[in-house]
């Protein structure tokens, strides 16, 4: 099967690869319609198969859109792990590393953030759910090292890492709606996201007892 989507690329797949060829179809959709502006029969066309075609894998757009949420999800963990990168130099310039890389992927994917987070169960589902759950975990490590490198307790590494991800989660939605603009004075979303990112931090700090 060999069909040309909007832009008027190619796309062709062979069997067993219809599953990868609707993903990628429903996160273009997901940029252009957003999370409830496509139906399933609408990626079939985009990928030029019959409406019926998606069922073999996708018993609805629901499950599509969960599938791209638990793909987004791993891949967005994976790099902000590689920004991370086991806290080198040290804690703190590593976690602003992940504040930038966190912005960057929201930029570069901005379908699959879509389905990651304007869907809504998303991150209840038990694929993105998980995905989601270890990402999370990977900023919980992150927190508890900054704590203790600043001698707080570790015990609040868990909210902060909350706080953090909530954070990050406003500034780059702004962003995507072009309230944040990169490069200019008092608006540039890498440095809002900084200076945020390091007042949870030094309340954190307070909460934990840090001498």
């Amino acid at each position: 099967m060999d069909s040309r989507n909007r832009f008027g690329e190619r796309r062709g797949y062979h069997h067993g690869s219809l599953k990868d060829a609707l993903l990628d179809a429903a996160r273009s959709l997901l940029v252009e319609r957003g999370p409830a502006g496509f139906t399933l029969a609408e990626a079939a066309k985009l990928v030029g198969v019959t409406a019926a075609a998606p069922y073999r894998h996708f018993s609805d757009r629901n499950a599509l859109i969960g599938e791209l949420a638990r793909r987004g999800f791993e891949q967005f963990g994976a790099r902000l792990a590689r920004a991370w990168d086991d806290g080198r130099p040290d804690p703190q310039t590593a976690l602003s590393r992940m504040g930038g890389e966190y912005l960057a992927f929201s930029r570069d994917e901005p379908g699959l953030y879509a389905a990651m987070f304007n869907t809504m169960g998303s991150l209840c589902g038990p694929g993105p759910g998980a995905s989601a759950d270890k990402a999370l975990e990977t900023l919980r490590n992150a927190s508890r090292r900054v704590l203790r490198g600043r001698g707080a307790l570790e015990g609040g590494a868990r909210e902060l890492a909350l706080e953090i991800w909530s954070m990050s989660h406003g500034v780059a939605m702004l962003a995507l709606a072009g309230r944040l603009r990169p490069g200019e004075a008092e608006s540039d979303p890498g440095a809002v996201l900084g200076s945020g990112v390091a007042a949870l931090v030094e309340m954190a700090v307070r909460r934990g007892g840090a001498n």
